[in-house]
């Protein structure tokens, strides 16, 4: 299934457009195009949920792309989204400061309030100019602070873990 601008389901667009940390105005500014595949999709409107299954891909202009197995899709009474969780598979690449991440973890969070990720499980956060790698129980990207931070559960988890290139001056 892909869904575009055109489609009834253009709010859902715009919502899900939210987990790669866009707004619905930054997207009506910048005119660029959002594109959500996936297998299924599922609507509760009960519950205020939206579940995508299978195959799942939003991809925002030419880099911001998220990808995993599966992803719902909270919303308040408003249908305003509050709360995107990916989970089974779950990636995503995104430029944070004019640099380039990619990360993955077996959840990832999005809270488009504070426009924040969070990578748990096996978290994973790659910056591809400086090739900066860590890794942890737990990472926050926070897009509107332009921070990250890594955390490890300690006791029997694994320490945090940073990887990184360090030029010799002497050279």
């Amino acid at each position: 299934m892909v869904f575009n601008k055109r489609s009834k389901l253009h709010k859902l667009i715009l919502a899900a457009a939210l987990i790669t940390g866009f707004s619905a105005s930054a997207l009506s500014a910048a005119q660029e195009q959002v594109e959500v595949t996936a297998d299924n999709f599922f609507a509760d409107e009960i519950k205020q949920i939206s579940v995508l299954t299978g195959n799942v891909r939003i991809k925002k202009g030419a880099y911001d792309t998220l990808n995993s197995d599966k992803v719902t899709i909270y919303f308040d009474a408003k249908r305003q989204p509050t709360k995107y969780v990916a989970t089974g598979n779950a990636n995503f690449k995104i430029l944070l400061n004019q640099k380039h991440y990619d990360g993955r973890g077996g959840v990832l969070t999005y809270d488009p309030t504070i426009e924040a990720y969070t990578l748990e499980n096996n978290a994973y956060l790659h910056e591809a100019e400086t090739k900066k790698e860590v890794y942890g129980d737990k990472i926050i990207v926070n897009r509107q602070k332009g921070t990250y931070e890594v955390k490890s559960g300690g006791g029997e988890k694994k320490p945090v873990r940073l990887i990184f290139q360090v030029e010799d001056q002497n050279k």
